[in-house]
């Protein structure tokens, strides 16, 4: 990859109305980023819209400002990304790290949790995390308050991984800051988020699906029923990756969450063995198939205007699977995939979770 390309997928990703999913579609549909970027205002004029794409000083903006942090990129393609979080669905085509980026090719179990955990539970998680390190796994986790900082104390000294949902030039939670940079020097430090960017509440589900896609499996040490905790396991499992709980009283509301978890068919933890043992037995085939070379995306597609009405008919403010507008429209996948990127283009289109979209 010509460091010209590099820049202009940086450029791309950056672009307004353009994330993860969409990125993958125009770089299939048009095989560099540059060409990409120049297709963008014309397919958002079909959409019914207008688009822009970032200005190109923005983005040496951002890569001065990413050095000056001692960070450095990964894009898609290189041949240092991670390999499993490229098996991810909707994985970032760029992050921004400081540390050691081999710790992302080694084995990782990522240990997530209650920010109101109890002392029994951290100690729990310092304990597992470190156990896990001394058999040679990576813990990755979130950097948040309570079982997240246990992991990560506890898996120091034999690697570990923190995800961000910040810039990764700002330190989130601020008493975590020691940890953050101890981390960035001894471990490793992620983000898909540019510096100077401030942590909120949207970015925390988008940074779970990394911390998911990184790891083989992920251990849930103490979270409630509707906690981020178990957005990240569902995104694991759906990854085909393993879900593992650790069980707790019935009388804790903060262990609801892994209780249910195993009823539902999670593994139960109570050691480092069980986590090694479950995480031995994944079939390789459950794991998404990688995309870095954007191939198998819908090609380029001349769509005529009865198709365009035909497929935009179909959709409403209700979120609804892609597949089903393909079957409910009779074209094929390319057909409806390029209304849909010309519509997501045109700010008339919203993608969710499971491949749903809705009108905007």
């Amino acid at each position: 990859m010509s460091e010209e390309e590099r820049f202009n997928r940086l450029r791309l990703i950056r672009s307004p109305r353009i994330g993860p999913v969409t990125f993958r579609q125009l770089m299939a549909r048009f095989g560099s980023a540059g060409e990409a970027l120049r297709a963008v205002p014309d397919l958002a004029a079909r959409g019914g819209g207008k688009a822009s794409v970032i200005d190109a000083a923005l983005v040496e903006r951002e890569i001065a400002r990413s050095r000056d942090a001692g960070a450095r990129y990964l894009l898609m393609g290189d041949k240092d990304y991670p390999f499993l979080l490229d098996h991810m669905e909707g994985a970032p085509p760029a992050l921004i790290v400081r540390g050691d980026v081999t710790l992302a090719s080694r084995e990782c179990v990522a240990m997530v949790g209650a920010r109101n955990a109890s002392a029994a539970a951290c100690r729990f998680a310092r304990t597992l995390a470190q156990d896990l390190g001394q058999r040679g796994a990576v813990v990755v986790s979130g950097l948040a308050r309570g079982i997240d900082t246990a992991a990560h104390q506890g898996s120091l000294g034999s690697g570990t991984i923190a995800v961000i949902a910040c810039g990764i030039d700002i330190a989130f939670p601020p008493e975590n800051e020691a940890l953050q940079a101890q981390i960035a020097s001894e471990g490793l430090l992620v983000t898909e988020h540019p510096p100077g960017m401030q942590p909120l509440a949207r970015q925390f589900p988008a940074r779970n699906r990394i911390i998911a896609g990184l790891s083989r499996g992920t251990v849930v040490v103490e979270a409630a029923p509707k906690s981020g905790s178990l957005i990240t396991a569902r995104l694991a499992g759906e990854a085909g990756r393993e879900v593992m709980a650790v069980p707790g009283s019935p009388l804790d509301p903060r262990a609801q969450g892994c209780n249910q978890l195993i009823r539902e068919g999670a593994v139960l933890v109570q050691n480092a063995a069980d986590v090694i043992e479950a995480i031995g037995v994944i079939d390789p085939r459950m794991v998404r198939q990688g995309r870095s070379d954007f191939a198998g995306e819908p090609a380029s597609s001349d769509v005529a205007g009865r198709e365009r009405e035909a497929i935009i008919a179909l959709l409403g403010p209700a979120p609804v699977p892609v597949d089903e507008v393909v079957r409910l429209s009779g074209l094929g996948p390319a057909v409806v995939q390029t209304v849909l990127l010309e519509l997501e283009l045109a700010a008339r289109l919203e993608r969710h979770a499971g491949g749903k979209v809705s009108l905007s």
